[in-house]
């Protein structure tokens, strides 16, 4: 985890779901993990320990509970090539996820999102903030806005660290 001194607040930009309505990512009113996803890579599969800990520690059972939020990127070898449509269908069909999927969003580079700005500044276990590394890197972000950690991609997300801190921030 970041050390509390190292870490920042989400700024209140805006964001857009999957299917291009606004959304409000304080309205979730309990700490997100905030994921950027692809379909096409190695560690695509990392949706099904996603989607768990969305059924473990959030949902309707859990009203201040956790809310991963899945970010699609096609900013790493072209991975996430799809349309809303064609993210969304693979998504809940292959995965059966049911948490919320942003617009495809860069996260690194010149045009980065906002909300990406304010996350990459946050440094990993190791020290290290920074771009992007790959997909399905993870950032926990407090109920209130307070980015807690981040978590590289290789980082699975039943890893005992994402846990416990899922655990002490829920």
């Amino acid at each position: 985890m970041a050390d509390t001194t190292d870490t920042i607040t989400i700024p209140d930009s805006p964001v857009r779901a999957l299917d291009g309505s606004e959304l409000d990512l304080a309205s979730f009113g309990g700490p997100l993990l905030i994921v950027n996803v692809a379909s096409k890579c190695g560690l695509t599969p990392q949706y099904t320990a996603l989607e768990k800990l969305q059924q473990t520690y959030g949902g309707p059972d859990h009203p201040a509970g956790l809310t991963v939020v899945g970010v699609p990127c096609n900013q790493f070898a072209g991975q996430e090539p799809g349309t809303a449509e064609e993210i969304d269908t693979f998504c809940s069909t292959t995965y059966g996820v049911t948490f919320p999927l942003l617009e495809k969003t860069e996260v690194n580079g010149d045009h980065r999102h906002p909300l990406y700005r304010a996350l990459t500044q946050v440094p990993d276990a190791d020290g290290e903030a920074g771009d992007i590394q790959w997909n399905f890197e993870k950032f926990l972000v407090g109920s209130d806005g307070t980015v807690l950690a981040r978590f590289r991609p290789q980082t699975t997300p039943d890893d005992p660290a994402v846990v416990a801190a899922i655990e002490a921030a829920v």
